[in-house]
């Protein structure tokens, strides 16, 4: 069988070509995507940054433990707690102690500031260690010292909290030595440094951040756990950690600096990302590989009748398909093996230049190790066999009188298994939208649903394709279009297969597009309809207002001035799962004046100091219920359901009061015109308060829209880039073996009398014939998609909408139409030739 597959395929190559290109493009594809999901197993523990030099840091604690019956649940703390004062003065008695504070700093007039500039105490510098480069050490309150070289000495800041003047400039040192210290130009080395810091004097920076939530001590490990311990005695952790600190040595200083699993969070992102490309890329492939052998196989009727007659049985008939399988898979595996080697080092610089992954990140080398090749290679090779499993059943039914066959016009549109498999298939898309719809509607909002379920109802709707080409392709005017249509409804399962490809790329296209689209307008309304002040007032530098900034757009006239704190719950759900839910602090009589939230039961006006006001999706959500919560600073606390609100979007958190915000700063007001005041003299009032930013209605709900962040984009792009290619290559592949088959037709044709055009024209309509029906199915699967994901909406107490990406569906649609006639056009032009007399 392996010879007879062989010279098959030296004979037939053409035939096989398609088949053999996508499925090298999808082993080099999965090869990468491999490669990646290796290197992005593991983030490197990061060296400590900001505290290298400290000897130790003890910081508040910053993790909420909560003991269940099953073990300890911990999540991380919404902002760490400061270290108590009693512990504070017990650490002096043992050494300097220094005082570490952080906050945003934003400049203004000078162009090449970064907009992440961090302040610091001075004290701190030399802890990272940094060295100055020019100047001095800041002494007044109007002087700061920089790092990096995007400010010299003399430069002139302007900021929320007035003018500052650059004094000195620092550096880090690379190889920090005993005896650090910050004298101008000494040192080992220096670098650019980790961050963008300014540096104030210590009592500028202490009435800037007044809370100061971590220190360094400058004294024995042990003698500081000794006295931690005697503070608090409950008890030390493994790494020397009390319940209201965390004293950190070594490496473990790391967990000090900004944000120390970012990391982590971006190889978690790229896990996602790569994860979702390379399944699309699997099921494509099969979805190519399978149509592109099912269409070949079929086109061989002939060839296979003349065996059967020669005395071959069904069963060689079949090992002979899937030996050719085997064969096409064994090259086009070991192909894109190699092609994947060189592919994934480009895609590492793509992810890095685009911001997606650390500048440490690589793909490739002796650390991925060869799983990935063994994963890309045999599942390459099951996708070929499995492509062509049916084909080789459907080949070996061939009766010895097919070899008699001249009409090209095909007999069933579909088979007894095809037409079974599609409707199940159909059946179990419908029965799994309908559960998920009763039981757990959000569930479709999550990103994971609405990019794996489209793909069960495409392949549904490709199977059942060839039934609807005769209903789907009109009559059309002239001899072309009625040659055209009668030549695409006889050769149904040709236009099917040219459809079917199409139909994945509009209905990915639709779907994706279309379910970000719809969920950002449904937020975007929500929005809308809750925001009932006229100005929306947030802070222009930082993350909170400032209380001199708060107090003055109080004493606004003709103003309802409501203020909120974002912040966050926990609580323990079932008894073991720990579960953090998004919350705002706010006053609550002022808070029903300017917003309209989606009660669904209870009220607003009811909720209190001891009470809480929760969504549908707590599993404790009845009006007067307790429920047993920690605040964002971990202080636990029980409280009484005021009222309940409706799930909606998921942007809908839990509201409690100011004095449960856990030590939450205002980071938003909302300010509504009482009657009879002049709304453009209250915002003009509003913009003069500083540091503030001040938004109109209109604008806040226009700005609210949400932006799909760069990682969604570059695997939206991906899935859409992987299912445009391989439609490319399915139709090409295509229409060159119907032309082929189609040759004495064509000729035929132009021996009657028909011109060249008329022939291209021919070609031409026939091949958008079958792209008009691949993008009229996939509009239909996109319609399915959209209008479950409107009903799930619509379940949640969310805005139903439905968005197409009308711009989108169109360039995909124009794409795959350019390939279709170009493809068809170029295989028709050997039947221009004159015939001969």
């Amino acid at each position: 069988m392996l010879s007879v597959a062989w010279h098959t395929l030296r004979a037939r190559w053409a035939a096989f070509a398609g088949s053999f290109v996508a499925l090298a493009l999808g082993v080099a594809l999965l090869t990468v995507m491999g490669q990646a999901l290796a290197a992005s197993l593991d983030a490197p523990v990061r060296a400590p940054e900001r505290f290298a030099a400290a000897p130790v840091v003890v910081r508040g604690q910053d993790t909420l433990r909560v003991a269940t019956s099953t073990g300890e649940r911990t999540k991380e703390l919404a902002r760490p707690r400061p270290v108590p004062a009693g512990t504070v003065a017990a650490l002096r008695a043992l050494g300097p102690v220094t005082e570490d504070r952080s906050f945003p700093v934003r400049a203004y007039g000078a162009p090449a500031a970064p907009d992440d500039l961090v302040g610091h105490p001075w004290s701190t510098a030399r802890f990272a260690p940094y060295r100055l480069t020019a100047g001095r050490a800041p002494a007044a309150a109007d002087e700061v010292v920089t790092s990096g070289d995007w400010a010299t000495v003399g430069t002139r800041l302007h900021t929320a909290d007035g003018p500052l003047r650059v004094v000195g400039t620092v550096a880090t040192v690379s190889e920090p030595g005993p005896g650090t210290g910050l004298e101008a130009g000494t040192g080992p080395g220096t670098g650019p440094g980790f961050e963008h810091a300014v540096f104030y004097p210590d009592a500028q920076a202490a009435r800037l951040a007044p809370e100061s939530t971590q220190l360094v001590v400058e004294a024995d490990a042990a003698a500081v756990r000794a006295a931690v311990k005697d503070e608090d005695q409950n008890g030390d952790g493994d790494e020397g950690e009390g319940e209201d600190v965390r004293i950190l040595t070594g490496d473990a200083r790391r967990l000090a600096d900004a944000d120390p699993g970012r990391d982590a969070e971006a190889l978690t992102a790229l896990n996602a990302l790569f994860g979702t490309a390379g399944g699309v890329t699997a099921f494509v492939s099969v979805f190519v590989v399978a149509s592109t052998f099912a269409f070949a196989v079929d086109r061989r009727r002939r060839e296979f009748g003349l065996l059967r007659t020669a005395g071959a049985t069904p069963g060689q008939i079949r090992r002979t398909v899937l030996a050719e399988a085997l064969l096409i898979g064994t090259l086009a595996s070991a192909t894109g093996c190699v092609l994947g080697t060189y592919g994934a080092p480009h895609l590492a610089e793509l992810v890095v230049d685009g911001g997606l992954a650390p500048k440490w990140y690589a793909i490739g080398g002796p650390s991925a190790g060869v799983w990935p090749y063994h994963l890309a290679f045999w599942t390459g090779l099951l996708v070929a066999l499995c492509g062509a499993l049916a084909a080789s059943w459907r080949a070996g039914r061939t009766a010895p009188a097919q070899a008699l066959r001249e009409a090209s016009v095909d007999g069933r549109a579909l088979t007894l298994g095809r037409r079974a498999c599609g409707t199940a298939l159909a059946l179990t898309a419908g029965a799994l939208l309908a559960y998920t719809l009763a039981t757990d509607p959000g569930e479709l909002l999550h990103r994971k649903s609405y990019i794996s379920r489209p793909l069960l109802l495409i392949t549904a709707v490709a199977l059942l394709s060839p039934l609807t080409v005769r209903p789907l392709v009109p009559r059309l005017p002239g001899a072309v279009g009625l040659l055209a249509r009668a030549g695409a409804v006889a050769g149904v399962r040709r236009t099917a297969a040219v459809a079917a490809p199409v139909l994945v790329t509009v209905a990915l296209a639709g779907s994706l597009l279309g379910a970000t689209a719809t969920i950002g307008a449904a937020r975007a309304a929500e929005v809308r309809q809750q925001t009932v002040a006229d100005f929306v007032v947030t802070p222009r530098d930082g993350t909170t207002l400032r209380a001199e900034a708060l107090e003055r757009l109080r004493q606004v006239p003709g103003t309802v001035v409501s203020a909120s704190s974002a912040t966050t719950v926990f609580t323990l759900e079932d008894g073991v799962a720990l579960v953090k839910s998004e919350a705002r602090a706010a006053d609550p009589a002022l808070l029903a004046t300017t917003v309209r939230l989606p009660v669904t039961a209870g009220r607003l006006t009811d909720l209190d100091d001891g009470s809480i006001v929760v969504t549908e999706e707590w599993a404790r959500h009845r009006v007067g219920q307790q429920v047993r919560v920690w605040l964002g600073d971990g202080t636990p606390r029980t409280l009484r359901i005021a009222a309940v609100l409706s799930i909606g979007t998921g942007d809908n958190g839990a509201y409690v009061t100011p004095a449960n915000a856990g030590g939450g700063g205002v980071d938003r007001v909302d300010v509504r015109v009482r009657a009879g005041a002049d709304p453009t003299a209250v915002g003009a009032r509003l913009r003069t308060v500083d540091g503030v930013r001040v938004t109109s209605r209109t604008q806040w709900v226009r700005a609210a829209l949400p932006q799909t962040n760069r990682t969604t984009r570059l695997g939206m792009l991906l899935v859409l880039g992987i299912a445009l290619l391989y439609t490319g290559i399915s139709v090409a592949n295509t229409l060159a073996l119907a032309a082929a088959e189609r040759r004495a037709d064509l000729t035929a044709l132009r021996r009657a009398g028909a011109t060249s055009g008329q022939i291209l024209r021919l070609a031409a309509t026939e091949a958008l014939i079958a792209v008009a029906v691949g993008t009229l199915l996939g509009l239909l699967v996109t319609a399915v998609n959209l209008t479950g994901l409107s009903a799930a909406l619509h379940l949640l107490s969310a805005p139903p909408t439905i968005a197409l990406p009308w711009q989108a569906l169109t360039w995909a649609t124009a794409a795959c139409a350019l390939l279709a006639t170009t493809t068809a056009v170029t295989s028709a032009t050997p039947a221009l030739r004159p015939p001969r007399s």
